[in-house]
């Protein structure tokens, strides 16, 4: 995918011929183009990719400790290296882990978003600290009064972390496909975390001397976030999507 892809941006200046039927042609291929750079994260000429190559694959992730985790329970202990990796990010990059190495993220994007189409607004009320901080609250005594109950033994803390892993998966699938692939990640207590340990770093920048308004940020913004107002975004997962959307290049990290 990503091959064809850059064959097809580096012919971006083929010559199709004249008149009104090759210039449908040409505009019909690039807007082609654009929209499969945009999902597939490519790099167009003189930007950087918005996500990492690896992204579109950490989905399998999920299905590993989900599935292979019932069989073989010391697979939950790759949660834990998950926990530690955004634990170490977010105090730098804020919430950059959701968008760029997170499993259930990437499993949203490129599993369920293949299968679903579905793009309803997220309520509101998801984005509603008074709801997500009781949300994670519950959720850390949860796990503390679980972890007590497994005695320290090895396959039961495992277990444990594969029960909870399988929990959230079956949250983003359900809020995924009932109302849009990242509606999972609003209300994620683990991104709750890391918009209250970082939120602030590593901002959106927006020139407005560049910016005309025309919304398309917004548009491409898997978070529905107000990308063109002036205003923090504590929720922006840096994925980027808004600067490659942008056809005034007035946004940037």
């Amino acid at each position: 995918m990503y091959r064809y892809l850059e064959r097809l941006h580096n012919h971006g200046g083929e010559n199709y011929g004249e008149g009104p039927d090759c210039r449908i042609q040409e505009i019909h291929e690039r807007c082609l183009y654009r929209m499969q750079m945009l999902h597939c994260g490519v790099q167009s000429k003189g930007r950087r990719f918005f996500m990492l190559k690896i992204t579109p694959y950490l989905g399998v992730f999920v299905l590993l400790v989900s599935i292979g985790g019932i069989f073989y329970p010391k697979l939950g202990y790759f949660v834990l290296l998950v926990m530690l990796t955004f634990m170490i990010l977010a105090p730098f990059r804020g919430r950059w882990f959701c968008g760029n190495l997170c499993p259930h993220g990437s499993f949203a994007d490129f599993w369920l978003g293949a299968i679903s189409h579905r793009r309803a607004m997220i309520p509101p009320i998801f984005s509603s600290l008074w709801i997500r901080i009781p949300i994670f609250i519950a959720l850390m005594g949860f796990m503390i009064f679980r972890l007590i109950g497994t005695q320290g033994m090895v396959d039961k803390v495992g277990m444990f972390f594969v029960a909870n892993y399988i929990m959230m998966a079956s949250f983003v699938t359900i809020f995924g496909i009932s109302i849009t692939t990242r509606a999972w990640c609003t209300i994620c207590p683990m991104g709750t975390l890391q918009r209250a340990i970082g939120g602030k770093k590593y901002p959106l920048k927006i020139d407005q001397e560049k910016c005309i308004d025309c919304k398309t940020c917004q548009k491409a913004c898997p978070m529905q976030l107000p990308v063109n107002e002036l205003k923090e975004k504590p929720d922006c997962i840096k994925c980027e999507r808004c600067i490659e959307a942008c056809p005034k290049e007035a946004l940037s990290f």
